[in-house]
């Protein structure tokens, strides 16, 4: 029987990786596997070597103080690896996590072909990294069109796939009332899915909501989180006293609250993409410590944050960071929006432009889960 070691570094990995085997499962029912993930990959009944969150940490000095941590972590996901032995090493997000344990079992174990989804953003930073990539990466697959220069020029097997996060996946009808009781327009907000973010980013919002409150009554805040960090939102919530918030952190829900949102508030990530998808008018904001800020300052060299804009090389979902990610300037911004029709109309339309040239002709999961068919032999 063919092996499959699933190897991701943080919910959106998870959620991700999920996607692809989940095809790869309906395809060849026949593969063994197993991961390093979250829920997602739980849910299809992947056996998990350790819990997600021990391996996700965020910033540049978080990583410094837990560096004893990580090495260790990285040893031991290696060596569970090594020991599974699987045909595939999938690898998906997470660079610095990921691609460090993934080099650390092709040095032990070369024949194991090692597959990663979600190429390192070489077009942000550290270009020179597609060298160094290349000694232990067999094949990577793309989620963007335009990311192909890079590693063709260092002669990398690589393949544009696309963003599952794209796809009109199979929606199950929920009654909406019966999870969500005010009769309210919903505006959804996104604090983020680690920890550092959660706690840096919820406060703001609820000041943020506060203002809301203050000029408008007939808005329901619903806060979409991932299972691990609901107690963390339930207790900032909760010392808030703000009684028109609620918490989402069922998957199977998200989705039909966003649709039914009139408008989101997300921290930078992928999940900009979902939104923009579901044609939702959006803003997004992000804001880390002092001194991880000054580092990508000085080695980011791209103007915007949000990967829409970055393929519009203008901005066209605002983004308010740093300094400017504070209540009164989240307020003014969204207030603009919610008091301008035609502003929403263009950001929408400006988006799905964007969204066209990130899209392919085939399915991303099935572009994905046939390249690791192929690496398998089948």
């Amino acid at each position: 029987m063919k092996k499959i070691f699933i190897l991701t570094g943080e919910p959106s990995g998870d959620k991700l990786a999920a996607k692809v085997i989940s095809k790869l499962k309906i395809k060849d029912p026949n593969i063994s596997y197993l991961c390093l993930g979250g829920e997602e990959l739980k849910s299809l009944g992947i056996n998990s070597i350790s819990n997600l969150s021990e391996v996700t940490y965020l910033g540049f000095t978080r990583v410094a103080l837990n560096l004893f941590k990580i090495k260790k972590k990285i040893n031991e996901t290696a060596n569970k690896i090594l020991e599974f032995n699987p045909d595939i090493l999938f690898s998906v997000d997470s660079p610095d996590f990921t691609l460090r344990v993934v080099e650390k079992v092709k040095s032990n174990s070369p024949n194991i072909k090692t597959i990663h989804f979600v190429a390192p953003q070489v077009w942000v930073w550290r270009e020179g990294r597609v060298k160094k990539i290349k000694k232990f990466i067999d094949h990577i697959l793309l989620l963007f069109k335009f990311e192909k220069k890079y590693w063709e020029k260092e002669n990398v097997s690589c393949e544009f796939v696309g963003h599952p996060l794209l796809e009109n996946n199979k929606e199950d009808k929920i009654e909406l009332n019966e999870v969500i009781k005010k009769n309210k327009a919903i505006i959804s907000v996104f604090p983020g899915s680690r920890d550092s973010e959660v706690k840096k980013l919820t406060p703001i919002l609820l000041d943020f909501i506060k203002l809301m409150n203050e000029k408008y009554e007939d808005f329901l805040y619903v806060f979409h989180s991932t299972k691990a960090q609901r107690s963390n939102l339930e207790g900032l919530i909760g010392q808030s006293q703000i009684n028109n918030t609620e918490i989402i952190s069922d998957e199977k829900i998200k989705d039909h609250i966003l649709k039914k949102s009139i408008f989101a508030v997300s921290k930078s990530g992928t999940i900009s993409l979902e939104i923009s998808k579901r044609k939702i008018p959006s803003i997004i904001i992000y804001k880390m410590n002092f001194l991880n800020f000054l580092i990508v300052k000085i080695l980011v060299k791209i103007k915007y944050a949000n990967i829409l804009n970055i393929a519009a090389e203008q901005m066209i979902i605002p983004e308010l960071l740093q300094s400017k990610c504070n209540p009164k300037e989240i307020f003014k911004l969204v207030s603009s929006f919610l008091e301008d029709p035609n502003k929403i109309k263009k950001q929408i339309s400006n988006t799905e432009k964007v969204l066209e040239t990130f899209r392919t002709k085939n399915l991303p999961t099935d572009l994905a889960a046939d390249s690791l068919r192929k690496s398998l032999g089948f």
